[in-house]
């Protein structure tokens, strides 16, 4: 008779085998045989194959057990579920292997510890269920891991641990949630060759971004230690993101770093012990000690040290490198699902070898497949000026209800359908509950924690990483939960009233007049990727300055000699200034030079947005602070000046040639350089802003060229048209300038001699005044003339609808838009016929 076969090598593996060995381990076969030959790096091992499951269920007698302990389960009832899973796992824990099954699980262990030269080489454990890691249907988490196994005996226990966690609580609610058949699951187990991330760094990455869909962006996340960290919110990782095209032609792809705190790790705390792992990262450890063998703790643990927690994770090489190999894996799957299949995958270094490794890979989700032909604007009617918390925003919508606080998932048997479920963290075992949550918010974790990955797949709103909503929510009280802004989730008391429109993408009409965006933050620009724009038409440096960097220009240029104190300021004491330098070095910390903290986040926050609209031209104008609003940054107050009307005093382009300013200007512009020359987004025009003379234009010219940013041929350069004298003056300004874009809130102030920060006077500032209009009306119509860019980027379009008919009348080019008023605005000039 021919013995059955029970093991195969990953080697022998392809996605084709889901059915024999599981999703994960076809998926870790066909990486091992397709992509180790292109460069990527899989640990190896073998597969004890599903069907292997059956055969020791069968040889134990245990399948009609199973079926009588989960008849008439009610999946809603947390205890009885709890009950009856623990019926269902004892059943199984207290299998025994057959002996034939047994002794090839050992020779293959025996096998893999000779390929890697040691006698009992340290391997993770992992499950693989026959319906998980298919598009559509994750199963990421059901089940166990078990890392740093050594030995026979352990890997045997390790196994069997494995066939029990197909019936954890969560993975037989999830598997009636989407209506698989309990017996119909079965359950492989992958061996394979630990990485030693304990004594390096490891996370995970996405190829697409997980809130938005972006698709040409891939987000990777970075702890030190071992992965589990991260999944269980414990530790918020470094943060990278890269944009694929240009990484693909070989330019600088990270268009955003985030620095996180670090300050804790998990290690090995002996070699050969038990750990468990919820099977989120590939390297990742236990929440807590082996549960295998009482008293034996396989994980610890400890602090990072200061000097560790202040520096990146990864080098910008190592996240290139891995962004590749990432991008290598999407396009294989892609390639073999026959459709765009962007993936969520976990990675780890080895600490010893210093590779980079790919452990585990499965499809995303959420994003897979699914087609953008409705879009979605939700926003709160009115709203208290501060919220009770915030942090970071899983979802887009905004939901309202009672609080539920549990500190301790013994207690989700008190949780209530249809209430906001608040704590500091969750793992797996909350999972039943957090289905029939209307939102949920975590004190802890981040964008790839457990909350924040099971909440996408739910479509439950989420807020991550609050610090303190524990302690400043309470049980019964009424709060909306806002997601609707990337910039951040916010918690408001109460029950506020909300708006939601919907807009068929498919329906809009096609129009001459180019639809471009305005917008602030970058931290906004991945969710609007799907707006039917051509670009967009404002980007304002002043807004990531604010958000981003918060720390004035001129104090990062001084940094070195105000610390050794070769500089003071009238005013001000050296008191003051010592408590300024220490909020800097805070901030910026991970960089010596100064200078180039402001450089490089400006030109992160640059790249976020031309990176997602690329590649339609991005104008981005240069920084129009007032002096009392750059002198509410950090430093600030030693640099401005006070003035009577900040509107009409030292700002734009009067800042960019002075002494006082122009070394800061000239860190604006390598900004842009770098983004363009560096990243490969030429799609970048910088513009001039409040540039009041033409003697002006052309000393603002002339710091730019000198920075390397010269006018020419592959480098457009527009001027804001923003004060009368723009227009009396536009022949000698567009010899000057490869376009305009009309600035209308300063137009409108300064035609009518108006102060647009009075409310007395506030009726009289309105766009539609005839002397302001026939101002735009020249504009255009010498742009046009001369065949120069003319757009306008104002608020008016946004605000009168009438005031857009009347620009795109008068044969404008291109009107910049707010995001809320871009599909509006889209139908009304439709209707109009044009």
């Amino acid at each position: 008779m021919k013995k059955a076969r029970h093991i195969f090598w990953f080697k022998n593996l392809s996605i084709k085998d889901v059915g024999l060995v599981g999703g994960k381990n076809a998926a870790l076969g066909e990486m091992y045989r397709e992509l180790v030959p292109l460069g990527v790096k899989i640990p190896n091992g073998f597969a004890v194959s599903a069907e292997t499951f059956r055969y020791f269920v069968k040889f134990n007698s245990l399948g009609e057990k199973i079926r009588q302990a989960l008849k008439g389960l009610d999946t809603h009832n947390v205890m009885d579920l709890a009950r009856r899973g623990k019926i269902v796992r004892n059943l199984i824990l207290s299998g025994a292997f057959p002996k034939d099954l047994e002794k090839q699980i050992i020779k293959s262990y025996h096998e893999l510890s000779r390929q890697y030269k040691t006698e009992n080489v340290d391997v993770a454990v992992r499950s693989s269920a026959t319906a998980e890691d298919l598009p559509g249907a994750s199963f990421a988490g059901q089940q166990e891991t078990y890392l740093n196994i050594r030995g026979e005996k352990d890997l045997l226990e390790a196994t069997r641990k494995c066939y029990a966690s197909l019936f954890t609580n969560r993975a037989i609610s999830y598997r009636v949630d989407k209506g698989f058949d309990q017996m119909s699951v079965a359950l492989s187990v992958g061996v394979q060759k630990m990485v030693r991330a304990d004594k390096a760094v490891s996370g995970v990455a996405f190829t697409i971004d997980t809130e938005t869909g972006f698709k040409n962006a891939v987000i990777i996340d970075s702890i030190y230690g071992l992965g589990e960290m991260i999944v269980q919110g414990k530790v918020d990782p470094d943060e990278f993101i890269l944009f694929k095209p240009s990484l693909a032609k070989g330019f600088y792809p990270i268009i955003s770093k985030k620095l996180s705190g670090k300050n804790l790790k998990m290690i090995y705390a002996s070699a050969g012990s038990f750990g468990k792992s919820q099977d989120k990262s590939a390297q990742a450890a236990s929440t807590g000690p082996a549960q295998l063998k009482p008293g034996r703790r396989p994980v610890k643990i400890v602090s990072v040290p200061e000097k560790e927690r202040q520096a990146y994770s990864l080098t910008d090489k190592e996240v290139i490198s891995l962004a590749k190999d990432c991008v290598k894996v999407e396009e294989h799957f892609s390639k073999k699902h026959k459709k765009y299949t962007p993936m969520d995958i976990e990675w780890a270094k080895d600490g010893l070898t210093k590779e980079l490794f790919i452990v585990q890979a499965r499809p995303e989700t959420i994003h897979a497949g699914k087609k953008e032909t409705v879009y979605e604007e939700y926003s709160v009617v009115s709203k208290p000026s501060r919220p009770l918390v915030s942090g970071i925003p899983i979802g887009t919508k905004i939901v309202s209800g009672k609080v539920r606080v549990i500190k301790d998932a013994k207690h989700i048997n008190t949780f209530k359908k249809g209430e906001i479920l608040v704590t500091e963290i969750t793992d797996p075992d909350w999972e039943p509950i957090m289905k029939i949550a209307s939102a949920i918010i975590t004190d802890k974790g981040g964008r790839t924690s457990h909350a924040a990955i099971v909440s996408r797949e739910l479509g439950v709103q989420c807020i991550v990483g609050s610090q303190d909503a524990t302690r400043v929510l309470r049980t019964g009280q009424l709060i909306t939960v806002d997601c609707s802004s990337d910039e951040a989730g916010r918690i408001y008391p109460g029950v506020l009233k909300f708006k939601l429109m919907k807009h068929s993408l498919k329906s809009l009409p096609k129009l001459k007049t180019k639809i471009s965006l305005n917008i602030g933050s970058p931290d906004e620009a991945f969710r609007y990727h799907s707006l039917p724009v051509q670009g967009v038409g404002l980007g304002r440096l002043e807004f990531i300055i604010a958000s981003k960097i918060r720390v004035h220009p001129n104090i990062l240029i001084d940094y070195e000699k105000l610390r050794k104190n070769q500089k003071s300021f009238y005013q001000h004491s050296r008191r003051e200034v010592q408590s300024a330098l220490i909020k800097v070095e805070k901030l910026t910390r991970g960089y010596k030079n100064k200078k180039q903290y402001y450089v490089d986040k400006l030109a992160e926050g640059i790249a976020m947005i031309a990176a997602t609209f690329s590649p339609f031209d991005v104008i981005i104008r240069f920084s129009d602070f007032k002096t009392n609003e750059y002198g509410t940054l950090l430093g600030g107050p030693f640099y401005e000046p006070d003035e009577e009307n900040p509107m009409i005093g030292w700002r734009g382009a009067s800042r960019y040639y002075d002494p006082k300013f122009s070394e800061a200007f000239g860190l604006e512009c390598q900004a842009i350089k770098k983004v363009r020359e560096n990243m490969g987004l030429t799609n970048v025009v910088p513009m001039v802003p409040f540039c009041r003379t033409v003697e002006e234009a052309k000393s603002v010219l002339a710091v730019m060229a000198k920075a390397g940013l010269k006018k020419g041929k592959n480098l457009k350069i527009y001027m804001m048209a923003e004060i009368p004298s723009n227009v009396i003056l536009i022949d000698e300004f567009l010899k000057l300038f490869d376009g305009m874009s009309i600035g209308s809130n300063d137009l409108t102030q300064l035609t009518l001699g108006l102060d647009r920060d009075s409310g007395i006077i506030a009726h009289i500032a309105n766009e539609n005044n005839p002397s302001v209009k026939e101002l735009i009306k020249t504009i255009v119509e010498k742009c046009n003339q001369k065949k120069k860019y003319v757009g306008i980027c104002g608020q008016a379009p946004s605000d009168y609808p009438e005031f857009a008919m009347f620009l795109k009348k008068i044969g404008i080019q291109a009107i910049s838009l707010n995001p809320d008023s871009v599909i509006k605005t889209m139908i009304a000039f439709g209707k109009d016929g044009k």
